[in-house]
């Protein structure tokens, strides 16, 4: 299949059909740095649609890697309340203290030193290079993964993984405009190139689409197993006063504040008479039996929360849907 032509498609669209968003403003090398980092936390787990006024009120309130590295735990964690997996925040502020002691306020500009810093992986180490550096490498989001399944036609087990599509990726050719680039293919993916109902007759590399010629739109996914686990959560409750405890449990909650819970095996949960709720996290299915005591519970790490202060203080979303179970007991 001739590729050659595809980086000069792909930029010609990217430049008369790209968004305009917040991060992709002309800005100095310096900064763009630092909003390219921000953006690409917040993008890990979110929408591009929700970042946006997360974003926007980020750097408002934390313009760069200075203020970032010394700003206390509890506004940062307000301005990231409502994105949820905290830890990218925390992540985010330990890599702008790595960066101000390590790096003189600059990100570094190699892979290897990238994965050092807290919070960065393959993906985005590589997004980093490509946005900010105008480095010639694509990152493997899901909308390049897309796009590589469809071009390509990849329809076998073997060729889901990440790895086999990484080792396609030269599929794309390289350009000088290496930023441009990375963002206009991603781009394709997230407005073209739909998981349902692509938008074919506008795709600028559809002569190059093995699913277009086959008229097979069809995406095939590494099926990932959902782990269903059971909890039971303690529920303390005096004069509208409630117990909750700092998390150590869960990674992806890490440090935020829960109600004390343990894991139960399944013959505890389903013979259980009191109220149950279904949570489901990540790739975890959580059956939680809720338990009322009147006994203050030895436990550590434990914060004591007014059900009043539910709105002003930095309450993991996890969280404040057993309080709303709560309310219908």
């Amino acid at each position: 299949m001739n590729n050659k032509s595809i980086p000069n498609k792909i930029l010609h669209w990217y430049d008369n059909n790209k968004r305009n968003l917040p991060w992709r403003k002309k800005v100095s090398q310096k900064q763009r740095e630092y909003n390219t980092l921000v953006s690409e936390f917040m993008l890990q787990q979110t929408q591009v649609k929700t970042a946006i006024p997360y974003y926007n009120n980020f750097l408002k309130k934390i313009p760069n890697f200075k203020t970032l590295s010394k700003v206390s735990d509890g506004e940062l964690l307000k301005l990231w309340e409502g994105l949820g997996y905290y830890s990218r925040a925390q992540n985010l502020k330990k890599t702008a203290i790595q960066v101000m002691k390590e790096f003189n306020g600059h990100l570094p500009n190699t892979i290897e030193e990238l994965k050092s810093l807290p919070g960065v992986g393959d993906y985005t180490s590589k997004a980093i290079l490509s946005i900010a550096f105008n480095k010639k490498v694509i990152p493997l989001d899901g909308n390049v993964e897309r796009i590589l399944k469809r071009t390509l036609y990849l329809k076998k087990e073997n060729q889901l993984s990440k790895d086999f599509l990484n080792s396609k990726i030269d599929f794309f050719s390289l350009s000088d405009r290496a930023s441009d680039y990375s963002q206009a293919i991603m781009e394709i993916g997230a407005l073209i190139c739909k998981p349902k109902r692509p938008l074919c007759i506008i795709c600028p590399i559809k002569k190059n689409c093995l699913a277009y010629k086959k008229n097979d739109f069809e995406i095939n996914k590494v099926n990932k197993k959902t782990k269903t686990k059971f909890f039971e959560a303690i529920i303390y409750e005096k004069k509208n006063n409630y117990l909750l405890v700092k998390n150590d449990k869960f990674k992806f909650l890490k440090n935020m504040p829960i109600f004390p819970m343990k894991e139960v095996k399944e013959e505890k949960y389903k013979y259980s008479k009191r109220k149950k709720i279904n949570i489901k996290l990540s790739n975890m299915d959580m059956k939680i039996v809720l338990i009322n005591t009147n006994n203050l519970p030895k436990i550590k790490n434990k914060i004591i929360l007014k059900k009043s202060s539910l709105q002003s203080e930095v309450i993991p979303s996890f969280t404040k849907k057993i309080f709303s179970s709560l309310s219908k007991l």
